[in-house]
């Protein structure tokens, strides 16, 4: 064990009062981004850990879903907004999963663990797919970022993953997003066809669902990730940034291109909800999101501003 991951581990099992075993065994658990500053913190990897809510729940000026792969940005964007728009100070945002969050929006609520939050967001972002489903939601709506597809794999490649053929491989663990709310699922799936058809698409989603060496993730962006990390999965198809992440922050992950014959490309957008509480926050926050200075946060983290 490196010197540098062993000062880590002791440091992580120090804060939480754990033993270093147990310290090893959560060793890569979120939240990955910089939490708050706060006299009390209470984060205990496994049980009480919220990686995808941000900031301030009480009486905030500003709510925006993002679209939960955008996960990574929050801290510098928001940081860049508040330095921006010095009148809003008060920011919570949420990154989860793009069609869970849509469904928090039409019903008004959402719980996680035991806890309800019933704040009514100010911007909503998503893939065009979803936000062009939703038309009636929206006062205005500003493209302001791409994205194209990768293979996160292990550090070494173990399992030798050159393309999305592979992943319909018997041995290969693959880890996907669950199109049943993950819009980038069905974005996925598209990619399988392009790259061996029907029977590639139809041997990873059913066949090798069937028989557990597919497993679909409840929180995309997150738990994929982790199976790779915890050696639960071998291959996931996932957003070029997520891969490009991992990496950043000395992850012990690989990157696997997928040629652009076979690639399929995301482009997120922001939306202006009529109903939004905060409707000059609102405002000012689209705005920011197509500046130069929020295409840079977006680049620096493997998005496509151009």
């Amino acid at each position: 064990m490196s010197l540098l991951k062993n000062k880590f581990l002791f440091t992580l099992a120090f804060a939480l009062g754990i033993t270093l075993a147990e310290a090893q065994e959560h060793r890569f658990d979120p939240p990955w981004n910089t939490p708050p500053e706060s006299k009390v913190q209470f984060t205990v990897y496994g049980v009480d850990n919220v990686p995808d809510l941000f900031g301030d729940i009480n009486d905030p000026q500003l709510v925006v879903f993002f679209a939960g792969n955008q996960f990574m940005c929050i801290d510098e964007l928001l940081a860049a907004f508040k330095q921006n728009y010095p009148q809003y100070q008060r920011v919570f945002a949420e990154t989860l999963p793009p069609g869970i969050l849509a469904k928090q929006i039409v019903n008004g609520s959402i719980v996680i663990g035991n806890m309800r939050i019933t704040l009514k967001p100010d911007v909503y972002t998503a893939g065009k797919n979803k936000i062009s489903q939703m038309p009636e939601y929206f006062t205005g709506t500003e493209l302001y970022a791409k994205n194209h597809l990768a293979i996160m794999v292990r550090k070494g490649n173990p399992k030798n993953i050159r393309g999305l053929k592979d992943l319909g491989r018997s041995d290969v663990r693959v880890s996907m997003p669950n199109p049943a709310w993950e819009g980038v699922g069905q974005r996925i799936e598209e990619a399988f066809k392009k790259a061996g058809g029907n029977d590639l698409d139809q041997a990873i989603m059913q066949t090798k669902v069937r028989d557990s060496t597919t497993f679909l993730t409840q929180i995309h962006h997150r738990q994929t990730p982790m199976r790779i990390l915890y050696n639960q999965s071998d291959a996931a198809p996932v957003w070029y940034t997520e891969a490009y992440y991992q990496r950043m922050i000395n992850h012990p992950v690989e990157l696997v291109e997928v040629p652009e014959k076979e690639n399929i490309e995301a482009q997120y957008v922001a939306g202006l909800l009529k109903t939004a509480p905060h409707k000059q926050a609102a405002k000012d926050f689209m705005t920011f999101l197509v500046s130069a200075r929020a295409k840079e946060i977006y680049k620096k983290y493997g998005f496509i501003t151009e």
